[in-house]
């Protein structure tokens, strides 16, 4: 047995040709050779290798092949688990090479020390001797396949191949110049399979190719992946080599920053980031704005103070740590109190506190239950606002309140990105933050006039604001990162409804409030405005008093309106000229009469407006909704001669004109039940006028109004003065449902009507109105426009005869 040679010291030039003088290449393979087995690598032809022996068989078998014509059988022997390594000829392979012993020199350690050359391929076919070596018959294993273009196009491309891998694999250059020397082609393959480190059996197994091509292929296979897994691994070690490099560079760097420093005297810790130290170790942050803030501060320390990127990096930290991500406020969930708070607040409005009753109810009993988006809709001055900040009282919440009327910028509810200068959150966080808790009742005031321009959507950013589903992970722009708004109870006020966007009003819960009567506007005042106007202007009820029918003149003649705004500033004009009297030593009380209103706020400024009118054929009474409240609209009929045109004025809008050409139809396709001369409409034109002609008006619900002023122009019947109407009319005299049926009849109350015509599917919400409403009003409730003249049109006296 020998051991490993050392692979480096090949020398393949001495294979040619010995120091004696014999080329062994050529030396024909004898019959039988002495066989030197080797254990751990493989020996290939063109090779040469000092070899170290230190078996006594093996020595002996090297004296008498000295001693012979020089040459053995060198065969490895295969991989097993023999751990003696002692040479069985059934674990030898049968294919090895035939070698040539150049030189002998004995060491002083008692080894031979053998310089070998692999001449040719052989193949042992039987052991002839065992003993005191081994023996075999062998033949010459010879390489098959001729030597071509194909061939040498092989043989280049193994050298280049092998050219990239010594430079990418820092081998020593000299294997360039030798694999560039070689000439014969499995030689060339040969030397580069012992290059590359194989496993021993796949060496033995390519030793093995007896098609020339074939071994080439396979080598250059071999020679491929080879490379792959070189370039590979240099990746790998120059991204380690990177990452040490930059940790390095990085604390180098740190180092000439923290000796810079000392020289500036600046070593000494920055009482700020001492300060947002503290706050971060004392504030409740979530796991995420934890994160955040930790990952700021790291960086503020690395920003000089003087630079203006820490002015940024600070006042963001502060947003952080003064947000209130997990405080809250307790909700104080007794219903019996609840409902004594709202009752004082408020006069009326049942219907908005049975629904907040309702959700105190249900939020005690699921405390976990998402926080529901109202909408109070209803004319101005009716409470909405005050109705909110009432709740939040009721609940024990804080109250915010955001006017949204005019906002046209995305920014206001998101806030701005930090890149911008001056960045900020939203209105939302900035609220927030100013409460201090993340459960106030937010009041987002005039929803319905949010605007839109180049700069964004609101009401879309909205949208995620007002959904309990998404609100609960609202990204403000400035943060970056999630807050949590399904704690907060979110409360949005409007005029008119459908100016809010589909999608928004889709999440929210409208409920509608109408304009007051005079009995809760008499009450509102004598609960509410009064006391506060006295305690505005510094009086007292010993200096001043009003009595109820003071404050009802001042509603009827003072005000027009469907809240109480207009009635609150009558009471102040009132207040200050008391307090004038009081000033000046002229009165010490002052008892308010309806006849003493007139010396503080002057002449009477509104009439019932059926006064205003010269009564007569073809003027009728009808009834409109507005924004701000219900209103009296007095349909005008004239005919002049003409050829039977119609004119349509007071800035009228297409469903109106609609309106009108359908009642002026009605009226011609039944001339006969209305004994109606038919010439009279060839021979007239006519003209149909709603006063007031600078505000615009639209909608089906003047239809009624419009086919009684027509038939009472045509038919001589003035309309009754105490009656009013409202509905919409088809061509076939079907009287149809309209809306806002409790402002109209509050309209015409305050106008001192005493008989409303409806459509008889309107009278449901006749039904829902409060007793106090509906006293002293006659409602009538018609199917068809035929019960309407029987109603409103004076019977015509019959002639004498």
């Amino acid at each position: 047995m020998t051991d490993k040679p050392d692979k480096m010291k090949k020398t393949p030039d001495f294979v040619k040709k010995s120091s004696s003088g014999v080329n062994p290449v050529q030396l024909p393979v004898p019959e039988v050779l002495s066989v030197l087995p080797i254990y751990g690598f493989v020996f290939f032809p063109g090779m040469g290798f000092p070899l170290q022996v230190t078996n006594p068989q093996s020595k002996q078998m090297i004296d008498q092949a000295l001693l012979g014509d020089k040459l053995v059988a060198i065969v490895s022997q295969q991989q097993t688990e023999n751990a003696d390594k002692k040479t069985i000829p059934g674990e030898l392979h049968s294919v090895g090479i035939m070698g040539y012993i150049h030189k002998m020199v004995k060491a002083q350690e008692g080894f031979y020390q053998v310089l070998v050359s692999a001449v040719k391929r052989i193949r042992v076919t039987d052991f002839i001797q065992k003993k005191p070596f081994y023996k075999a018959k062998v033949t010459e294993y010879p390489m098959q396949g001729d030597i071509d273009q194909e061939v040498d196009a092989f043989v280049l491309n193994l050298q280049n191949q092998f050219r990239k891998l010594t430079d990418l694999s820092n081998l020593p250059s000299e294997l360039q110049m030798t694999i560039s020397s070689i000439k014969e082609p499995s030689h060339v393959a040969y030397f580069i399979i012992s290059q590359l480190n194989l496993p021993i059996d796949e060496e033995q197994r390519l030793l093995e190719f007896v098609n020339l091509k074939e071994l080439l292929q396979a080598t250059s296979r071999e020679l491929s992946r080879r490379l792959e897994t070189v370039e590979m691994s240099n990746a790998i070690q120059k991204n380690v080599k990177d990452d040490m490099d930059g940790k390095q560079k990085e604390f180098y760097l740190r180092q000439q920053l923290k000796a810079i420093r000392k020289e500036l005297g600046e070593d000494q810790e920055n009482p700020d980031l001492a300060e947002l130290k503290t706050k971060l170790k004392e504030a409740d942050l979530d796991e995420e704005a934890q994160k955040t803030a930790v990952k700021e501060l790291a960086r503020l320390e690395r920003i000089s103070p003087s630079s203006p990127e820490y002015t940024v990096s600070r006042t963001y930290l502060d947003w952080l740590l003064e947000l209130p991500w997990k405080v809250s406020t307790k909700d104080t969930l007794d219903i019996n109190n609840a409902q004594k708070t709202l009752d004082q607040d408020h006069y009326g409005l049942e219907v908005i506190k049975k629904r907040i009753i309702e959700f105190l109810a249900v939020r005690k009993l699921k405390n976990d239950m998402h926080g529901p988006i109202l909408c109070f809709s209803g004319p101005p001055g009716v409470g909405k606002t005050s109705l909110g900040q009432s709740i939040a009282r009721t609940m024990n919440r804080k109250f915010v309140r955001i006017s949204l009327g005019g906002v046209r910028d995305e920014a206001e509810i998101r806030g701005h990105r930090r890149t911008y200068i001056g960045a900020l959150p939203g209105r939302i966080i900035q609220s927030l933050r100013k409460t201090g808790s993340n459960n106030p009742l937010f009041m987002l005031d005039e929803i319905d006039k949010l605007g839109m321009d180049f700069r964004g959507d609101p009401s879309s950013a909205l949208l995620e604001v007002l959904d309990p589903e998404q609100n609960f992970t609202f990204a403000d722009h400035y943060l970056e990162i999630p807050f949590d708004l399904s704690k907060v109870m979110f409360i949005t006020t409007a005029n008119f409804i459908d100016n809010i966007p589909g999608p928004l009003r889709d999440r929210m819960e409208i409920i509608e409030l109408s304009g007051y009567t005079e009995h809760e506007k008499v009450m509102i005042a004598k609960r509410h405005l009064v006391p506060k106007q006295l305690e505005a202007h510094a009086l007292t009820r010993d200096n001043l008093r009003f009595t109820d029918s003071a404050i009802r003149h001042i509603i009827r003649y003072y005000t027009r309106e469907a809240g109480v705004r207009g009635i609150e500033r009558k009471l102040a004009g009132v207040c200050r000229g008391v307090a004038k009297d009081i000033v000046s030593g002229k009165k010490k009380l002052v008892t308010i009469t309806p006849e003493e209103v007139a010396n503080f706020l002057g002449l009477q400024q509104f009439f019932p407006e059926t006064k205003a009118r010269s009564w007569g054929p073809g003027l009728a009474t009808g009834l409109a909704w507005t924004p701000v409240g219900g209103v009296l609209l007095f349909i005008e009929a004239a005919k002049m001669t003409g050829r039977g045109g119609l004119s349509l004025t007071g800035k009228l809008g297409d469903v109106m004109k609609e309106s009108a050409a359908a009642a002026l139809t009605y009226i011609r396709s039944h001339t006969a039940e209305l004994e109606i001369n038919d010439k009279l409409f060839a021979e007239n034109d006519l003209h149909i006028h709603v006063p007031e002609g600078a505000i615009p008006k639209d909608g089906p619900s003047a239809g009624v109004s419009i086919v009684v002023a027509l038939a009472s122009l045509l038919t001589g019947r003035p309309v009754r003065k105490n009656i009013a109407m409202t509905g919409e009319i088809t061509l076939r005299g079907d009287v149809l449902p309209v809306g806002g049926i409790k402002e109209k009849v509050l309209a015409a109350i305050r106008s001192g009507i005493k008989e409303v015509i409806l459509p008889s599917l309107n009278e449901k919400d006749v039904v829902e109105m409060p007793d106090k409403v509906k006293k002293g009003i006659q409602f009538h409730f018609v199917h068809d426009i035929q019960t309407a003249f029987d109603l409103a049109l004076i019977k015509q006296r019959s002639k004498k005869k």
